[in-house]
């Protein structure tokens, strides 16, 4: 799952929207929703982001952590470390190699080292703007 697919299911599940449902209200495909929900289709284009946006009427703030999402979600993620030190590729590597073996608390302690500010996780935990979890 991606960033913006948890997110995006988080809120439907809070508003009680059944996938069929978005799914026709964006004009996609409901196997196509399922996909961008569990990160199996690329990172969402902008106007896929704006489309949710309206449709689910998410403004300002929102609407800008959801396109944030969006835009640290490709599924696929390629680090290009030419130019860059030996440990930098030795670390790209291993965490490419590894990161599907790490447990909650192994992700928590490395998005702490690279979002110190924890604004980006903070977005993602947060539901339709009540600020409870999912």
């Amino acid at each position: 799952m991606t960033p913006f697919g948890e997110k995006l299911r988080a809120i439907r599940a809070a508003r009680g929207l059944a996938l069929k449902d978005m799914a026709a209200g964006l004009q996609v495909s409901p196997a196509y929703l399922s996909a961008m929900e569990h990160g199996r289709r690329g990172k969402p284009s902008r106007r896929f982001v704006h489309r949710v946006c309206q449709f689910l009427g998410i403004i300002w703030d929102e609407a800008e952590e959801l396109q944030q999402l969006a835009d640290l979600s490709h599924p696929r993620v390629v680090v290009d470390t030419a130019g860059l030190s030996a440990k930098a590729t030795l670390l790209a590597n291993l965490l490419a190699e590894r990161v599907s073996a790490m447990d909650e608390a192994a992700l928590d302690r490395l998005l702490e080292q690279v979002d110190p500010s924890g604004s980006r996780r903070d977005a993602l935990m947060k539901t339709d703007g009540d600020g409870g979890e999912d």
